[in-house]
């Protein structure tokens, strides 16, 4: 006898659940595009959210559900940036010091470099200028602090929760946030940095 399941019986197929998961993901997309071209266009506080929809083709409502502030239409969920951050300590180069390898996290991840893709540059540029991105940033940042702590310890052979981990881990996402007012962010970021190493060696130190 011949079944007489049906698709609302047994749930949608993993083909329709597919189609329904990149239309979501292209709707993301168009909308976080579009918001940020007219944010470098004109500016990130003259740009209203139904004038995103519009360009995005989408209802308010459809642009909530992707991004429910603002600031978040700037910053694409990146479920990678955390493994990136723990990478930089636990695939560090042999004799390269945890600070070191923090720093130059920072500076290849929170700073456009000179000479670097001219889109990257403009969106740095707008974080940097717009106080309210540059603390929606600095906040996905520091909420990698407790993984990163962890990984500090398990690479100085400190033990889980040793708060010159934790200080250190905060310590380095706070950095860049801190640099970009000066002139030379970079010098800035690296300058900080140094103080970290110092201060990491001789506190390692006295724990070993």
């Amino acid at each position: 006898m011949p079944s007489t399941t049906t698709d609302t019986e047994t749930g949608p197929s993993p083909a329709q659940v597919g189609r329904r998961e990149r239309k979501k993901a292209a709707t993301r997309q168009a909308i976080a595009d579009a918001a940020l071209r007219l944010f470098l266009e004109r500016g990130y506080g003259e740009v209203g959210i139904r004038e995103i929809a519009d360009a995005a083709d989408v209802s308010t409502t459809t642009l909530f559900k992707h991004f429910p502030v603002k600031e978040a239409l700037v910053f694409d969920e990146d479920s990678d940036q955390e493994t990136r951050l723990l990478a930089a300590v636990r695939e560090r180069p042999k004799g390269q010091s945890i600070p070191a390898a923090l720093r130059e996290h920072a500076l290849t991840t929170r700073l456009a470099a000179a000479g670097s893709d001219a889109g990257f540059t403009a969106f740095t540029d707008l974080v940097a200028g717009t106080p309210a991105l540059r603390d929606y940033a600095q906040n996905m940042w520091l909420r990698h602090t407790a993984a990163l702590a962890q990984a500090i310890a398990e690479e100085s052979g400190l033990p889980a929760g040793d708060p010159i981990c934790a200080a250190l881990a905060h310590f380095a996402l706070e950095a860049p946030r801190a640099a970009y007012a000066h002139d030379n962010p970079r010098k800035a970021i690296t300058r900080a940095f140094d103080l970290l190493e110092h201060g990491w060696s001789a506190l390692a130190q006295t724990k070993a």
